[in-house]
């Protein structure tokens, strides 16, 4: 299993998208205060998030809170100033995923603490940054490409009409 942390995410769309991601993953995710949204059951209910129930979401105080709280063997923090690739990490099963907030990433003074364990994703230099939910799913997937995909399936499934559209198409 995977955790996803969102550091004082502030944009609900980007959190609804990575609640889904983990629910289709099977990772647990980790919601770190202040929250720019809304996550009450009636607010998760209003805004169709028919997936919602499919994630283990844990919320916290602040950094000490979730630290106090897990016990973190391995973590990856994701910033566009980190020195080395996700593609460079050795991700490990039940490793900590560490995002921050959509306008400025996560604290510079804990990204100093923890260099060894700061990565990126490639982009050009122009570019500001990747969406919080794009980064999500491109570091987790690599790192569930690592782990040769546990427990998620091994092949897709197609209805009756599938393989005729296929054939069809070829």
């Amino acid at each position: 299993m995977l955790n996803i942390v969102l550091v004082e995410p502030e944009i609900p769309q980007n959190c609804g998208n990575i609640a889904r991601t983990c629910a289709a993953t099977g990772s647990r995710l980790h919601l770190i205060k202040p929250l720019g949204f809304d996550i009450s059951e009636k607010a998760v209910r209003r805004a169709g998030l028919d997936y919602w129930h499919m994630v283990d979401v844990q919320v916290y105080e602040n950094l000490e809170d979730f630290f106090g709280r897990n016990e973190v063997k391995q973590m990856w923090l994701l910033s566009t100033k980190a020195p080395r690739r996700y593609t460079e990490a050795s991700f490990e099963d039940g490793c900590y995923l560490l995002f921050g907030k959509e306008t400025k990433g996560l604290p510079e003074d804990f990204l100093e603490a923890h260099r060894e364990a700061c990565v990126r994703i490639p982009m050009r230099s122009d570019a500001r940054s990747l969406n919080l939910s794009n980064a999500v799913a491109i570091t987790a997937f690599e790192a569930l490409r690592q782990l040769d995909f546990p427990q998620l399936l091994e092949v897709g499934k197609m209805g009756a009409a599938a393989p005729q559209i296929m054939e069809e198409s070829l």
